[in-house]
Formats: C-alpha cells, structure tokens, sequence
C-alpha cells in the first residue's frame, strides 16, 4: 500500500529514454510526495537516532523532493523546446509556439519548486544541524550544502531558459511570412 512520502518517492525513477508519459508520471508520483504523511522514523531511508535526526531528515527529504521536481519539469520543458526560431520553420510557427508555450509553464513551474527547495534547504542548515550530518543521505546533504553556497541555482538555470523561450516566442511570432 502506497501511503507515504517515503512510499511515493519509491515509486519515483529515471528511464533511460525519458518519454514525457514517463516525466508526467514522475511528477505526479513526486507531487503526491510533497502530500503525504512521513512514515514513522523506523522505516526511514536514513538511521533515525532523536528527535533532531528526525527534524533535519524532514527537511532535507523536502528539499529533495522539490528539486527532483524541477529536474522533472526541466526535462517535460526540453520535450516541447524549440531551440531557436529558423526562417524554415515558419510554415509551422504556431504549432511551435503552442509547444514553446508548454515549455514555458514547465520552466515557470520549476521557479516555484526552486523557492520551495530554497525553504526547506535553509531550515535544514540552521546553526543547530550545523555539526549534524545523516550520513546515509550523503548526496541530500551535498545538495543542501550547493544551495547554501549558491552552487546550485536552479533560478539562474530557469530564468536563463525563460528568457531564451520567450525571445524564441517572439521570433515565431515576428516571422515575415514572405521570407519562407
């Protein structure tokens, strides 16, 4: 029976070609994450010694889950991307603009993820977790780290993809017919 987060992030895996059913059915199983319950200490993915332990799992579980869904959403946004706007492509402008609209509510469902991943990641990096590690969430704890250092900035990734699928937009829309 899935009931918990830990039990939807299970359900949560990368095929080697990456179809957009397969992110879409990521997402949903992630999102369903971020609802639920946590599952009681004992079945952690990590070893639960106090309540402390407990606190900071919490935290870097969030952060995990949230920045596994901007991975997701920056995948399902490369799906319908169109890199740059060619005079060729102009018989099927709008069809291109459809997609790079979708791509665009991906890269922008992304921000929200990151702000979320930002929140979580500071609670997990407060003075008092300062000296505790959850060694077997090693890779949690790196990437906390990464965005407290600024390492890891998804906002910079996402807002540079925005722009660029908006100045793509643009170039569709702006296309001289006759040029084709």
């Amino acid at each position: 029976m899935v009931k918990y987060k830990e039990d939807y992030w299970k359900l949560f895996h990368v095929h080697y070609a990456q179809y957009p059913d397969d992110v879409m059915e990521n997402i949903y199983w992630l999102e369903q994450a971020v609802k639920a319950d946590f599952c009681n200490p004992l079945y952690a993915p990590c070893k639960i010694d106090d309540e402390k332990d407990w606190e900071k799992y919490r935290y870097l579980f969030m952060m995990h889950i949230n920045l596994k869904l901007i991975e997701q959403h920056m995948r399902l946004g490369k799906v319908y991307d169109k890199q740059v706007a060619r005079f060729y492509d102009q018989p099927w402008s709008e069809l291109y603009i459809e997609n790079l609209k979708k791509s665009l509510s991906c890269y922008e469902a992304g921000l929200y993820y990151w702000e979320e991943a930002c929140l979580w990641a500071e609670k997990a990096n407060v003075p008092r977790f300062q000296f505790l590690i959850l060694k077997d969430l090693q890779y949690w704890e790196d990437e906390r780290e990464r965005i407290g250092t600024g390492k890891l900035d998804y906002k910079k990734i996402l807002t540079r993809e925005i722009t660029r699928v908006k100045k793509v937009i643009s170039d569709f829309e702006n296309m001289d017919k006759s040029a084709y």
